[in-house]
């Protein structure tokens, strides 16, 4: 691989789509150092194209760090591509109601994935497999752009907040039933400031999702009141970046520095992507964002 990318621009703030490169061919030694600087940089990477099975998407997380595994275990000691789909395991789709269903259909929500775990996500490497005939896209922010943006009264109210996360919190938006399930009950709260410094650009940026339902040190109605203010601020359309799938694309975006959302599609039909999410280490930063 050349010493450098051949990027454009996605969006004025942030991303971009990094041209002949393909992911399955990329190794520690050719290419993946380019592609983190890239990474770093820019927050969100668009590759089209590209021919990447599970065994590639494996190989390639790995080069970011740990892979995210949120069953515990219980899937066995081998990292899994992790589904986001409305087919279920017996080929059938799933009906509207269905709490699968509710479930991406809570991923609707301006969210960064993970902040509930005990170890948060670095990053997501997104693969697109079946797509439908419309809408399912996925619409991203740059709470770095956002964050140098923020008014200095709610920056100040903002820089040294504690904002505690519930994996639940999200959910029971859509269904307080959907929020009692134990995948979604099973992680103790967890707690992150409200700032995530990038340790390799030194930037600063706006840590926030749907997950989060209390400020440390504020009464619960002006904790609310902040998040929506932040949220409100953060996902205006300026700093909106909406991405139209086509089949082979995959992205990989910086969980550190974003949130994102998916669109409605026609849910009597198909729309699978595979994720993995890598999981952040202090030498991502980790360090700096833990109270």
């Amino acid at each position: 691989m050349p010493g450098s990318l051949r990027l454009t621009a996605l969006h004025d703030h942030f991303g971009v789509e990094v041209h002949g490169v393909q992911l399955a061919s990329i190794t520690a030694e050719d290419g993946y150092a380019e592609i983190r600087a890239a990474f770093e940089r820019h927050t969100l990477l668009l590759f089209r194209d590209q021919n990447f099975d599970d065994a590639a998407h494996i190989k390639l997380a790995q080069l970011f760090g740990p892979i995210e595994d949120r069953s515990r275990g219980a899937n066995g000691p081998d990292p899994r591509v992790s589904p986001v789909s409305n087919r279920a395991d017996n080929g059938n789709l799933v009906a509207e109601q269905d709490r699968h269903l509710l479930h991406l259909k809570a991923n609707q929500l301006w969210h960064t994935d993970s902040t509930f775990l005990p170890s948060p996500a670095l990053a997501n490497i997104l693969a697109a497999r079946v797509l439908p005939s419309s809408g399912g896209e996925t619409e991203f922010v740059s709470t770095r752009a956002a964050w140098v943006d923020v008014p200095g009264a709610l920056r100040a109210r903002t820089a040294n907040a504690l904002f505690k996360h519930r994996y639940a919190h999200s959910r029971a938006k859509l269904s307080e039933q959907l929020a009692s399930d134990k995948m979604f009950t099973q992680w103790q709260d967890q707690t992150w400031r409200a700032v995530w410094p990038n340790p390799v650009t030194g930037d600063d940026a706006l840590y926030i999702a749907s997950h989060v339902f209390e400020v440390d040190g504020l009464s619960a109605a002006d904790g609310e009141v902040l998040v929506a203010e932040l949220m409100a601020f953060a996902t205006q359309e300026k700093y909106v970046y909406r991405h139209q799938w086509l089949k082979r694309d995959v992205l990989i975006w910086d969980e550190r520095a974003t949130m994102h959302r998916g669109c409605p599609w026609p849910y009597d039909q198909e729309r699978s992507l595979d994720s993995i999410c890598v999981t952040a280490r202090d030498i991502d930063g980790l360090d700096r964002v833990r109270p």
